[in-house]
């Protein structure tokens, strides 16, 4: 999902910087409240459909495949629940919240019309993810592949129609972003259940021989298991979230720097939280089969390759940082402080690499409260006092804005990192004492 919403918020942020300064401004505020309403929202409910690869890889280690396709019509339920209370609470909130916004020009219309529009897609894209999961946990990925792809490839268009104005549509700058995401949500959930119906490699598993209605005591065993995940994830974002609001008062340009570093190095986080995701179903599936020395060597190798990776695009990031700025905007200066910050996103990327994979292997093990603890520490106490302290305050060297808060996201980092990788060493001791042969 990650993946999906960083490639269309990158063409977003660069179709619509194309039409005028003002809507490049605009999509930086807008995605600045995205951050603090829309993004931590349907990533939280992310992170709580995320339970279903643990839940499904575990069951197809033990070979349960009856018990699949309940789980998923489970998380299903939840899922649809979530995806329509979304566009229920944006419509009862906004005439609320509007009033209290003060953007100058017409950001205002431009911000509340792209988050008018892309509510819309929520309920397809939580059903989306629900279907991702399921087929990712029965350890088919491709299609995720293939339907972000195809997602892509719509979102451009799309854009091009809703921003332009063309083929008799009305042109609504950076507002049309939200109409486009929106088609692009529906399209993916359509073309996943077009092939979990159609694929013969899911049929050992399928969704389609019988129909579940919601089970209460399932339902809250999901929840509890993906609860936490949700929260670890609410807290990282959100950190980012109330960062960009902090740094409004810094200008524009600043705000545009931060969000353009921000919006680069999620891109850039796709290539561990893809190995966190297949760590996340192979750990699952060899604790499902109870072979926990096969799940221990997924989890080194994993976070090995994640280094290794992350070198390579620390060394792209280091050398190609002020064309990648380029790409975003035209902006000379607001190109100059990107660049500049892209120094410190080289170093998150190994602290992101290195917490992110062993949070993926802790789900695998469905140990996810831990992780909820840790994140919050890390990134709450951690990462946003550094931020504070370095950004805002002359206490330690003269506030620093964007920069210090660029520290804070790696101190903050730096700590989940270290203590998710103890927390993993310590579920995996645990594991084996309890399966041993002395202990049966």
């Amino acid at each position: 999902m990650v993946s999906a919403q960083n490639l269309m918020g990158f063409s977003d942020t660069i179709m619509a910087g194309r039409v005028s300064a003002t809507d490049m401004a605009a999509v930086a505020v807008a995605v600045a409240v995205a951050n603090s309403i829309w993004l931590p929202i349907i990533l939280t409910i992310y992170g709580l459909i995320m339970a279903l690869a643990a839940i499904v890889s575990q069951l197809a280690g033990a070979k349960k495949y009856v018990d699949i396709a309940d789980e998923t019509y489970q998380t299903g339920w939840i899922a649809l629940t979530l995806g329509l209370a979304i566009i229920v609470l944006y419509y009862l909130l906004a005439p609320v919240i509007a009033p209290t916004v003060e953007l100058e020009g017409n950001l205002k219309p431009l911000l509340f019309g792209y988050l008018g529009f892309i509510v819309w897609g929520a309920p397809g894209f939580c059903l989306y993810l629900v279907l991702r999961n399921y087929s990712e946990g029965l350890s088919h990925t491709k299609p995720t592949m293939i339907i972000s792809i195809i997602g892509l490839i719509i979102n451009i268009p799309a854009n091009y129609i809703f921003i332009y104005g063309k083929f008799g549509m009305p042109a609504l700058g950076g507002a049309g972003c939200g109409i486009a995401t929106a088609l692009v949500y529906w399209t993916m959930f359509i073309s996943m259940a077009i092939y979990c119906l159609r694929s013969k490699v899911l049929q050992k598993a399928s969704l389609f021989h019988s129909f579940y209605w919601p089970n209460w005591s399932k339902i809250k065993n999901i929840l509890s298991l993906g609860v936490p995940i949700a929260l670890s994830l609410l807290f990282e974002v959100s950190l980012f979230s109330v960062v960009a609001i902090l740094l409004l008062p810094f200008g524009s340009e600043v705000v545009a720097s931060h969000q353009i570093t921000l919006n680069f190095s999620g891109l850039i986080f796709m290539v561990p939280l893809s190995l966190a995701m297949a760590v996340t179903i192979k750990v699952g599936f060899a604790v499902g089969n109870k072979d926990f020395t096969l799940a221990k060597e997924y989890c080194t190798y994993s976070v090995i390759l994640g280094l290794i990776l992350a070198i390579m695009t620390a060394t792209i990031t280091i050398l190609f940082r002020q064309q990648i700025a380029g790409i975003y905007t035209n902006d000379i200066s607001v190109v100059d402080l990107t660049a500049n910050l892209m120094f410190l996103a080289v170093l998150y990327q190994f602290s992101d690499t290195v917490q992110v994979i062993s949070a993926g292997a802790l789900r695998g093990y469905k140990d996810t409260k831990s992780i909820l603890y840790i994140t919050f520490v890390s990134y709450w106490l951690v990462g946003l006092s550094v931020g504070l302290v370095l950004g805002l305050t002359d206490w330690i060297v003269p506030k620093t804005g964007p920069y210090g808060f660029w520290i804070g996201f790696i101190s903050g980092l730096t700590t989940a990192a270290i203590f998710l990788a103890w927390r993993l060493k310590i579920v995996q001791k645990r594991v084996e004492l309890q399966f041993s042969p002395k202990a049966a």
